[in-house]
């Protein structure tokens, strides 16, 4: 093992842009979720709030104040994704690396460490969008991401907390594929069965009141 050396993060620079860096599986996400809204959800909400606006006074309809409030609420989500893979800059951790970008830990580095107390934990450094605690995936602009930017195994880190600091030792770097949870169409979305399903019924109640 080489000598370490206690390594502390950079203060917070001036605000400026920030790269949106992300994994290909992370990107695939972000796709596939953009896709869904705009080719399958948004039209099934417009489909829902153009029969919600056949059935008489809009002001007292609550399907159709629903729709719109929900149609505002795609198209934010659509703006905000076509912005963040517009600006995606992909890094794949599988990549062939040389010299100290395969020893250090850069973005899309699998980190083990432990803390004082010699608990030790593996973190994968991924980006803002594909941040995931449960899988131990953290952002690398988050204060442990930055603690562990550029160390190697061998270095003393220390975390910045709310309350105070924490020093940390690096076990190991390494790049290897980063499993992001894939993109699952939401349960009840109006372009589900169950959706399909609510909307019939409800085209079935107003029949009815109607007769």
């Amino acid at each position: 093992m080489r000598k370490g050396f206690t390594r502390h993060p950079r203060p917070d620079a001036p605000a400026a842009h920030v790269k949106n860096y992300i994994t290909p599986s992370g990107l695939e996400r972000l796709k596939d979720e953009h896709r869904f809204l705009l080719t399958r959800e948004r039209p099934a909400v417009v489909e829902v709030v153009a029969w919600a606006a056949s059935n008489g006074d809009r002001s007292e309809n609550a399907d159709y104040q629903y729709g719109k409030r929900r149609l505002r609420q795609i198209d934010g989500r659509i703006r905000f994704l076509t912005k963040r893979i517009e600006a995606a800059e992909v890094v794949d951790p599988e990549a062939p690396r040389a010299g100290q970008a395969a020893t250090r830990a850069f973005f899309g580095a699998t980190v083990g460490y432990a803390n004082a107390a010699g608990a030790e934990r593996v973190v994968s450094i991924v980006g803002t969008d594909e941040v995931d605690l449960s899988r131990n995936h953290v952002s690398w602009v988050s204060p442990l991401g930055r603690a562990l930017m550029k160390s190697a195994a061998g270095d003393s880190v220390v975390l910045q907390l709310p309350g105070g600091t924490e020093c940390l030792t690096v076990l190991e770097v390494c790049y290897e594929r980063i499993s992001v949870e894939p993109f699952r169409e939401p349960p009840g979305s109006e372009s589900s069965a169950r959706g399909l399903t609510r909307r019939r019924s409800s085209e079935r109640d107003e029949t009815t009141r109607h007769r």
